[in-house]
């Protein structure tokens, strides 16, 4: 009789280490394309340089019972800048968030365009007459009309307002005409028109004026740019507009086209422009030789999300950008249907992700803060571990990995090191060769359970679907902890979703366990 000889057959399981995704939303490549340290979905989480961070919330900093559409700050020399807000209307001084001031002014649009020069504020809107604010000799602060004049100048018609070469220029609404300042260093006085029509090659009606230097300060080599609303750049060197050996236009340049009078921020000595096509700075755009290359080319990680949205959004108010130095990152503010959302760029590494549920109107930095517009006030960003006492929800979805191992695999146990001020729970689960399930957040620690489990109340190999099973950080070190699921495929995708107020969160990597080879199907 033959004696047979047993063989085991059994599987070793490997081990394989995820970086968090710190590349950041990618909706621009295929998903089989993608890095593994990037996204598909990132809303609410930041990518830093080594881990990903649930963002701040906000709290309600003055309420004006009124959609608040325009923020800005006067910076004053002694140190105590000021912040206003356009918004039903009228105008309020928001400096203290107890007790703000409400001037007795009657507006009759909120949608205001600003510049700050020689100690002086200037706004415009195009519909009411121009104002500007400054300190008198006493430290008070002065609201009052603008006191401009020109040759057929309608001072109600101008529409936005920058300040180049030492002088003021101002745009006029639905033409090519713009109206700069007679004599350099001017705050009041005669404007005389520079009229584009005959040099604006696609017409259009100008919006926007911009200072752009090519060495991260004013300097004699700045150019002045003008851009129409069919994306027509003309780019003008010299500085004194009344003299024909001292203007001189370098160029007419095709961009996309650029959207609203808040279409332009200022980066390094380089201009960004909100375009339809993404966020495209102007020294990636205009072929001049002495422009400096940009680092980061804004947007095209993101041109996906950034068409789509433009695409229905492009003529809603709401389009504008701020640059946010206490974070490190700049916002892109995009309406989308009845509410916005925003896009935001880590100025380091260029990586993206999404903010939601911050239905801001508009956005204004002051005393280095960010703050934003609701409809009914402003609101404090990037403070407390809440959006006004409700939690924040976060959601990433990573982009598809084959661990480093092409065969097919069963995923077996997850262990996402993370690190938190106080317990919270998540749903974290894997979807296998380009499937998007998605399982709902419905609760938080301390709340009802539906059919779910907490970690450790039960084993995860006890449960039949042990996909987004819940579990809890019980400690502000960073966090160990294999947590049972259940996948077969090529290629996986995380998915981690957080709902916490309160709390912070740090996603640093993810431990995996997983089987290869024959007779796992």
């Amino acid at each position: 009789m033959a004696i047979r000889k047993i063989v085991n057959r059994a599987n070793k399981s490997l081990n394989y280490t995820l970086p968090s995704p710190i590349g950041g939303l990618n909706a621009r490549d295929s998903m089989d394309a993608m890095q593994e340290n990037e996204a598909i979905t990132m809303d609410n989480y930041i990518p830093s340089e080594n881990k990903v961070v649930l963002r701040n919330g906000f709290v309600t900093y003055v309420s004006t019972e009124s959609e608040i559409k325009t923020l800005v700050e006067f910076k004053a020399e002694s140190g105590q800048n000021r912040f206003f807000a356009f918004g039903g209307g009228k105008l309020w001084d928001i400096t203290s968030a107890q007790s703000p001031k409400k001037f007795d002014l009657t507006l009759n649009n909120d949608m205001w365009q600003t510049a700050q020069f020689k100690n002086r504020l200037f706004a415009v809107n195009g519909q009411d007459e121009p104002l500007t604010f400054y300190l008198d000799e006493h430290g008070s602060g002065v609201w009052e009309t603008a006191s401009f004049s020109g040759s057929n100048l309608v001072p109600a018609s101008l529409v936005n307002v920058a300040s180049s070469k030492q002088r003021l220029w101002f745009v006029e609404k639905n033409s090519l005409k713009v109206w700069y300042s007679e004599n350099a260093a001017e705050v009041q006085g005669n404007l005389l028109c520079f009229d584009l029509t005959t040099i604006a090659r696609y017409g259009g009606y100008l919006v926007a004026v911009a200072n752009w230097t090519q060495d991260g300060g004013q300097g004699m080599d700045d150019l002045t740019v003008f851009l129409t609303s069919e994306g027509e750049a003309l780019v003008y060197s010299g500085k004194n507009p009344n003299s024909a050996d001292d203007w001189t236009l370098k160029g007419s340049y095709l961009i996309s086209k650029p959207l609203g009078y808040r279409c332009l921020m200022s980066y390094h000595g380089d201009i960004v422009v909100i375009t339809e096509d993404g966020y495209l700075p102007l020294s990636k755009a205009l072929p001049l030789s002495s422009a400096n290359n940009s680092q980061i080319a804004f947007s095209d990680k993101i041109r996906g999300l950034v068409l789509s949205r433009t695409a229905v959004g492009k003529d809603k108010f709401g389009w504008q950008s701020i640059l946010y130095a206490r974070g490190g990152y700049a916002i892109f503010n995009v309406p989308v249907n009845q509410i916005f959302e925003q896009h935001v760029v880590n100025l380091n590494t260029g990586a993206w992700c999404r903010f939601t549920n911050l239905n801001a109107f508009c956005w204004g930095i002051f005393n280095g803060r960010a703050y934003f517009g609701t409809t009914n006030g402003v609101m404090l960003f990037d403070e407390s571990h809440a959006d006004n006492r409700n939690p924040i929800e976060g959601k990433v979805e990573q982009a598809f990995s084959d661990f480093c191992t092409a065969t097919l695999k069963k995923l077996q146990l997850l262990n996402p090191h993370t690190k938190s001020l106080n317990p919270y729970a998540l749903t974290i689960f894997a979807n296998a060769d380009f499937a998007s399930e998605q399982k709902p957040y419905t609760e938080q620690i301390g709340e009802t359970y539906q059919q779910q489990s907490l970690w450790g109340s039960v084993l995860w190999s006890s449960l039949e679907q042990p996909v987004g099973t819940k579990w809890a950080v019980l400690q502000t070190s960073i966090r160990s902890q294999w947590i049972g699921t259940a996948a077969t495929g090529f290629k996986f995708s995380l998915v981690f979703q957080t709902c916490t107020r309160g709390n912070s969160i740090e996603w640093y990597d993810t431990g995996l366990r997983f089987e290869t080879g024959v007779g796992l199907l």
